[in-house]
């Protein structure tokens, strides 16, 4: 029944993730939480797992994705090489951070980010192209800076990556298709991160790589990215500014949740 509740959580997630525009680490994530809590697992530790185990879901998902947008011949392979070191840096140094916080700290920043990024997507703020993209030196920098904050969130990242590429001139379907396939290293590095912290935790419970949790992992991948399509055709079918209200209210829901476990 509980390998059954992590199917369900995947499908959920994946129409969710197809309906929004989002990887699902923001479902994810705290529909793990409130599931590890409920099967008794130590509170110190829930978070950090609901993290890892959701930053390993992120690599099939991103995988799944990035195979549309590259039939669309999209795909900015440059750009990607450019980001990509400092986003791997960036999310293992993220799970590193994660690993000094307590699950209380975690819980309220996580909840903050929630409530932020319901109020862009409540309001629809976008950045204007103001500029261009700067250097291998300073693109290097932008990706360590999300990767780092993406790993801390158990995201795949495209909540940060399509704003500052949007914001340095990048055609959307192309920052889209940056953000997507980013995703891959981010989630990669971070997971890793993740398993590296948590090995030998003395209160994870058994079938745990570290701070991911194995049955969890393989119920939300067998599901989240068939139902990933069936998000993405409701999405066509739906008024864009109520599908942005009902995500932004969800998120407001999400980082509720969130301070209420802190």
């Amino acid at each position: 029944m509980l390998f059954l509740g992590y199917l369900l959580l995947g499908a959920f997630a994946g129409v969710l993730g197809g309906l929004f525009g989002i990887g699902g680490g923001l479902i994810i994530v705290p529909v793990l939480v409130v599931s590890f809590h409920a099967q008794g697992i130590a509170p110190d530790i829930v978070t950090h797992l609901a993290l890892g185990t959701s930053m390993l879901t992120m690599i099939f998902t991103g995988l799944s994705s990035l195979r549309v947008h590259y039939t669309k011949g999209v795909v900015d392979w440059a750009l990607i090489r450019r980001l990509a070191g400092g986003m791997m840096v960036g999310a293992w140094l993220g799970g590193l951070t994660v690993n000094l916080l307590s699950a209380s700290t975690l819980n309220i920043i996580i909840g903050c980010f929630a409530w932020t990024m319901a109020l862009q997507m409540g309001f629809n703020f976008k950045p204007k192209a103001e500029r261009h993209l700067p250097g291998p030196l300073g693109t290097g920098i932008a990706g360590t800076c999300i990767g780092w904050l993406s790993a801390m969130f158990g995201i795949g990242g495209g909540s940060l990556t399509v704003p500052y590429l949007t914001w340095n001139s990048v055609p959307m379907k192309q920052a889209v298709a940056v953000s997507v396939a980013g995703s891959i290293p981010i989630a990669l590095a971070g997971s890793l991160s993740y398993l590296y912290t948590g090995w030998g935790h003395g209160n994870l419970p058994e079938w745990s790589l570290g701070y991911i949790y194995l049955p969890a992992w393989l119920g939300i991948v067998l599901t989240s990215t068939q139902f990933a399509r069936l998000g993405a055709r409701l999405a066509h079918r739906l008024s864009p500014q109520r599908l942005r209200r009902g995500f932004a209210l969800l998120l407001l829901l999400v980082g509720a949740k969130f301070m209420i476990f802190s």
